[in-house]
C-alpha cells in the first residue's frame, strides 16, 4: 500500500510519511490541504525566526511559537481519540499526542535548521536535540517541555518495572518505519475504539507490510475480521496465531472462537 522503499522513507520528513501512510489508509484525507498548512506555518515560524542566529534561541522561539503564540497542545481530555492521529484534524484542533504534535514540530525545526530528531522512547515519542557543542537535550512535544533524564528514567520504571534502568538505547534517534509503525498501532486503536473497522483492518493491513507475518498483527486482524462478520477470514487468522504462538495466553481462548466462527454459515461479501 506505500508507495516507496524502507529507503525512501528514511530520507523523507517524518510528516511526509505520515501523510502518505494515511492516505493509503483513509482515500479521502485531505494531504493536499495538510501539505498547504505545513508550508505555512514553515513559512510564519522561518519569518518570525529569521533574525536570530544563535540555533539554541532559535529552538527557544519555535517552541513558544509553536506551543504558545499557535497554541498547540497535548489532547489531555481525548487522548485516544482518532481526531489526535489524524493530521488534518490535529492542526484544525491544534491538539494532538506526542508523535502527531512531535511530527508537526520536528518538520518545522528541520525547516529552521535545527538538529532535532525523532526518539522512540518506550512510553512515548520524544524529541532530541543533539547540539554541536555534544550537549543533548529531550523535550516533551505533548507540551513543549524539556525532558530530564529522571524524568525519563521515572516513566521507564512506570512503564517497565521497578528496577529497569535508563539505557543510551532507549534514546537512540529512531528511524521513521519504527515511529510510522507506532503511529500505526495508536491509529488502529483508536479506530477501533470508535468502531470504525473498515478503516482499522486498512491500518492492520498495512502493519503487516511493516512487519510481514506478525501473529500478533494477524491476530488482531482476525478480530476485525470477526467484528466486519467475515467469521471464516477471522477464523484462518486466529489459527495462524494459535500456531505460531501456542504458549501465549490467549492461544486457548481462541481456539474456542475458531470453533465458534468455523460454525458459523459462510457468508459472501
Amino acid at each position: 500500500m506505500l508507495r516507496f522503499t524502507d529507503e525512501e522513507l528514511e530520507q523523507m520528513a517524518l510528516v511526509e510519511g505520515a501523510l502518505e501512510m494515511t492516505a493509503a489508509i483513509d482515500p479521502a484525507f485531505p494531504t493536499g490541504w495538510v501539505r498547504l498548512q505545513l508550508n505555512k506555518l514553515a513559512q510564519e515560524a522561518e519569518h518570525a525566526l529569521m533574525d536570530e542566529p544563535n540555533p539554541h534561541l532559535r529552538l527557544e522561539g519555535l517552541i513558544r511559537l509553536f506551543y504558545r503564540e499557535w497554541g498547540f497542545c497535548g489532547d489531555q481530555q481525548q487522548y485516544f481519540s482518532s481526531e489526535n492521529v489524524f493530521l488534518d484534524k490535529v492542526l484544525e484542533r491544534k491538539k494532538g499526542i506526542p508523535v502527531s504534535l512531535g511530527a508537526i514540530f520536528l518538520y518545522l525545526a528541520q525547516h529552521l535548521d535545527l538538529p532535532v530528531s525523532s526518539v522512540g522512547f518506550p512510553t512515548q515519542f520524544i524529541l532530541k536535540v543533539d547540539w554541536y557543542d555534544g550537549e543533548q537535550q529531550y523535550i516533551n512535544p505533548f507540551d513543549g517541555e524539556y525532558l530530564s533524564k529522571r524524568t525519563m528514567g521515572a516513566w521507564l520504571k512506570g512503564h517497565r518495572g521497578p528496577f529497569t534502568e535508563l539505557r543510551q538505547e532507549h534514546l537512540d534517534e529512531a528511524d521513521n518505519a519504527d515511529i510510522l509503525t507506532r503511529w500505526l498501532t495508536v491509529m488502529k486503536s483508536a479506530l477501533l475504539r470508535e468502531e470504525h473497522f473498515a478503516d482499522a483492518l486498512r491500518c492492520s493491513d498495512m502493519a503487516l507490510e511493516f512487519s510481514p507475518g506478525d501473529p500478533h498483527e494477524i491476530r488482531d486482524r482476525g478480530y476485525i475480521y470477526q467484528q466486519l462478520e467475515c467469521s471464516h477470514v477471522a477464523a484462518m487468522d486466529y489459527e495462524y496465531f494459535i500456531e505460531q504462538c501456542p504458549e501465549d495466553p490467549a492461544a486457548e481462548l481462541l481456539k474456542l472462537q475458531v470453533q465458534a466462527l468455523n460454525e458459523e454459515p459462510l457468508t459472501l461479501h
